[in-house]
């Protein structure tokens, strides 16, 4: 199902992509998608969440360019237009929406604890929401760009998980030092490390997926929210 949430700005309305358990929620969890739009692999993931007895939400973030983008990895031109959007894409009203989504979640549960979870670009925006929003707990996979919002790290507030696979061509093993080296302290944030993986390893669908760590990571990330979600 979907619902419609208004943005803080006023500037309008988007829709997000919903999967709610069968029994009252344990908590919520927001999916931030990756440059592909709120496509089946991230609805996938809610339902995943869902099962596992959560409340799990997907916003459109790339409404304000275009409302409903779904696009296919696999596909070179689909992957190419996916770049194109990501360059158009204004991060701080993607953390507006994030935390307009959250607030709807928090209506939606009467209270209670509202996590995040966000791949690629969303590996980016949860860190960022970390930072900038009252989330009870973050999860970035293959975040990129991470080392340039490091001087926010004395923002973070509540647990933080961030997947760095190691091949990542995206995020060079430089930038992948530079994390680890302005976060393997913070009492906050844990970092794991992929090695021999690649950028979009815990994709849900398509060339991307590398199962065997996937499976790990979500584990991973299952367990950080179980631990700090309720």
């Amino acid at each position: 199902m979907s619902i419609t949430i208004d943005a803080t700005d006023g500037s309008g309305s988007f829709n997000a992509y919903v999967a709610a358990p069968s029994a009252t929620p344990r908590a919520a969890i927001i999916v931030i998608q990756e440059i592909f739009g709120v496509n089946p692999g991230i609805r996938k993931k809610c339902d995943d969440w869902a099962a596992q007895g959560y409340l799990a939400i997907a916003p459109d973030l790339f409404w304000r360019l275009q409302p409903g983008i779904e696009l296919d990895s696999d596909i070179p031109e689909q992957f190419q237009q996916a770049l194109d959007w990501m360059g158009k894409f204004d991060q701080a009203n993607g953390i507006a929406d994030i935390e307009a989504t959250i607030k709807a979640a928090r209506r939606q549960l009467g209270g209670g604890k509202v996590g995040v979870v966000g791949y690629c670009l969303g590996g980016r925006l949860a860190f960022m929401t970390a930072t900038r929003t009252d989330s009870d707990a973050s999860v970035g996979y293959y975040g990129v760009g991470i080392d340039n919002l490091l001087g926010e790290k004395h923002a973070i507030a509540k647990p933080v998980l961030l997947h760095i696979p190691q091949a990542d061509h995206f995020v060079t093993p430089e930038v992948q030092a530079k994390m680890h080296e302005g976060l393997d302290d913070h009492p906050k944030v844990t970092l794991f490390d992929y090695p021999g993986e690649d950028h979009g390893f815990a994709a849900e669908m398509g060339k991307r997926r590398s199962d065997e760590a996937a499976q790990l990571a979500d584990k991973r990330t299952a367990d950080f929210f179980a631990e700090n979600l309720g």
